[in-house]
């Protein structure tokens, strides 16, 4: 259940934040935005609730699984570097391809060390 109601929520902030902002020339922002800040929230909250804030693991199952992963979307991704791709637009696609997985991989790093940062803090 937690999974399911995380997923609801997650979907619909997608659904909302794409209509919002968008796409640039077919590079689809939205999308990398939102896979973005999925990267840095995941890694914040699997740092903070593996080791530090102990809370429930359904609950932590419903954010990190339902509502995250629900919000990012690998697929929409690849589907728009294939959009790219197929219009003979393969730099951008490229770009798109770097800055999602580079993105996402700092994302995550980020999010670590804002929670290790919120830790060490509080430990003082």
């Amino acid at each position: 259940m937690a999974v399911a109601a995380g997923g609801f929520v997650g979907a619909i902030l997608r659904y909302v934040i794409s209509e919002w902002v968008g796409t640039a020339h077919g590079f689809n922002v939205a999308t990398l935005l939102i896979n973005w800040a999925g990267c840095l929230v995941l890694g914040w909250l699997n740092t903070m609730t593996s080791e530090r804030l102990p809370i429930h693991p359904h609950i932590r199952l419903g954010i990190g699984t339902g509502l995250i992963g629900a919000f990012t979307t690998f697929s929409t991704f690849t589907v728009d570097a294939w959009k790219l791709y197929q219009v003979g637009q393969v730099d951008l696609a490229l770009l798109y391809i770097l800055l999602s997985v580079g993105g996402g991989l700092l994302f995550s790093y980020a999010g670590f060390r804002i929670a290790d940062g919120m830790f060490r803090a509080g430990a003082r």
